[in-house]
């Protein structure tokens, strides 16, 4: 009888578990991050939309205001946006943080910044 020196192939219990770990990771902040970059894109189209249509400050704000509470924007409200007249138009850019608690002291903190054109 000759023996085959074939090595096994295949992974081991302890790299499955590791896997399996880092994915079920990834999906948990993928689940929580989904909804940030909607909010953030959410934003981005009220912010133009109030921006385009605006004859005063306190109307783009009102505006935004309006588009954030159909749109369940929590981030910022109006009020955060800072505004500026170029010419007959206005342009509004804002800045704002949203995290997500990871394990105890842990924090994924996302930065959103921006301005209408």
């Amino acid at each position: 009888m000759q023996r085959s020196l074939r090595r096994q192939r295949g992974l081991s219990f302890v790299s499955v578990v590791l896997i399996g770990a880092a994915l079920v990771a990834a999906f948990a902040i993928g689940g929580q991050s989904v909804p940030i970059f909607a909010e953030h894109m959410a934003v981005q189209k009220a912010a133009q939309k109030a921006a385009n249509e605006a004859t005063s400050v306190a109307e783009l704000r009102a505006a935004f205001d309006r588009s954030a509470s159909i749109d369940e924007i929590k981030a910022i409200t109006g009020m955060d946006l800072e505004i500026d007249k170029q010419g007959e138009r206005f342009t509004a850019s804002y800045a704002y943080e949203r995290e997500i608690s990871l394990v105890g002291p842990a924090y994924l903190v996302y930065r959103f910044q921006g301005s209408t054109k």
